[in-house]
């Protein structure tokens, strides 16, 4: 028996030092920061799910409020939480070559090679290409399909109202999105088995795995082994719709102007190249594969149905609780309607500065991506301190605590679209307003 026990405390010495060997990193470097936990380090909230990642974040940021910087630990991974504006404009905008990488890496094939998630080699060749998928005038090419799925929605609701007046608004509201993004991806139109298909896809992408913790703990491990953070049945589906969708159009792009013809017309270079600064430079070279090509389809349907509709779900419960603010949308809807003969197009929408202004003012208080997160390309001190960021770690901010903090919007509970109006936003700081993130790693449908 006393063997026994000596062996059990033993294990259990070992195992404890192994899940907090590393929570002295900051603390011997002077670094603020709080107390981490076993194993969970500073997100134990986040890890067993019961806070979003963004609050967990928020509760640290406004917990040291006079520093500029934050040792935390995700898991027993040291990490650094940025809180000064100025540092980060510096490391995510001036000094964005040495955080080109996200730091969210997993699989080096299949959905790993997305626009999102893809190391910074492969992300500034696909960049490269895909910005001028967002160009002003291919939206306004896509403006029809938007159109006409919104046409639908409202006979859709009309059809509802007459069974019941009372809707859950985020289903609704998804319902719209997803039939908007599949339209202008990949050129569907929705019916109910798809739907609910898509539904499913959605379930696994937005509920977090227990994967990103695995790879904060053992950094790098995924793409190592070349896992996923998704199931594989997400992987088969989009895999499957690009096939799909190529044969379908013969593998050539068509005339409907959608993500897919854009993709398609690409395609037909077979590789994309990036380009070099310095003649020494190795030029990136990405082959257009299938998989590629579904990899991109993933994060554009990802990156654009659940978060439009996360987004509009609060905009409408704020309007709902605010009818003076809802009065002038509706005000400045018709107004604008009214000079362009009833009709929706693209420049009537950019017209619409006070809608634009609550839709600011919504992503405000309710970013969708939190936290933003970038990998060190080599050892960096961080300016105005003197802490060193080590090659390989990872820089995180929280656009949740700085959308929060009343340095920068007194009163930051209250929803106020004034605070977007020209006169309000001209002298506030470039990085006080994050929710697409910031510099050239930013949001490409921003």
């Amino acid at each position: 028996m006393f063997y026994l026990l000596v062996t059990l405390a033993s294990v259990f010495t070992l195992v404890y030092h192994y899940f907090t060997r590393t929570f002295n990193y900051w603390k011997d470097r002077n670094v603020p920061g709080p107390k981490p936990l076993p194993l969970v380090g500073n997100i134990k909230d986040s890890v067993f799910r019961s806070k979003h990642a963004a609050l967990v974040f928020k509760s640290i940021y406004d917990a040291y409020p006079n520093d500029k910087v934050v040792g935390v630990y995700r898991m027993t991974t040291p990490c650094i939480l940025l809180r000064d504006l100025d540092v980060i404009k510096q490391v995510m905008i001036k000094d964005f070559e040495l955080f080109v990488d996200r730091g969210i890496s997993f699989s080096k094939e299949g959905l790993g090679l997305n626009l999102f998630h893809a190391d910074g080699d492969t992300w500034k060749v696909l960049r490269n290409r895909f910005t001028p998928v967002f160009t002003s005038g291919k939206l306004r090419n896509m403006l029809y399909l938007m159109t006409e799925r919104g046409e639908q929605f409202i006979d859709y609701v009309d059809n509802l109202r007459a069974e019941k007046s009372e809707q859950p608004i985020h289903l609704l509201v998804q319902k719209f999105t997803m039939a908007t993004i599949s339209a202008c991806a990949f050129g569907l139109d929705l019916d109910e088995d798809m739907y609910r298909t898509l539904n499913r896809i959605d379930k696994m992408i937005f509920t977090p795995s227990y994967a990103r913790e695995l790879d904060m703990m053992f950094p790098g491990i995924l793409k190592k082994f070349n896992g996923s953070i998704f199931p594989k049945y997400v992987t088969t589906f989009f895999d499957n719709l690009a096939q799909t969708v190529v044969k379908q159009r013969g593998g050539l792009p068509t005339n409907r102007k959608d993500f897919m013809d854009l993709i398609l017309a690409l395609r037909q270079q077979k590789t994309i190249e990036g380009t070099k600064k310095l003649d020494n430079e190795k030029l990136r070279i990405v082959e257009l594969t299938d998989s590629v090509i579904a990899a991109q389809a993933f994060v554009f349907y990802a990156a654009g149905y659940e978060t439009s509709a996360t987004t509009m779900t609060f905009l409408f419960y704020e309007l709902a609780k605010h009818p003076e603010i809802q009065d002038k949308v509706i005000a400045e809807i018709d107004e604008v309607l009214k000079r362009h003969n009833g009709e929706i197009n693209y420049d009537c929408l950019n017209e619409m500065t006070y809608l634009q202004q609550v839709f600011d003012e919504t992503l405000r208080k309710y970013p969708i991506v939190d936290p933003l997160q970038r990998n060190a390309q080599t050892d960096y001190i961080i300016p105005g301190t003197n802490v060193t960021v080590k090659k390989g770690q990872t820089i995180l901010v929280n656009p949740m605590g700085i959308h929060y903090d009343p340095k920068y919007y007194p009163n930051p509970e209250k929803f106020d679209p004034e605070r977007f109006s020209p006169e309000n936003e001209k002298d506030r700081h470039s990085c006080a307003y994050l929710p697409f993130g910031t510099g050239p790693r930013n949001c490409i449908g921003k």
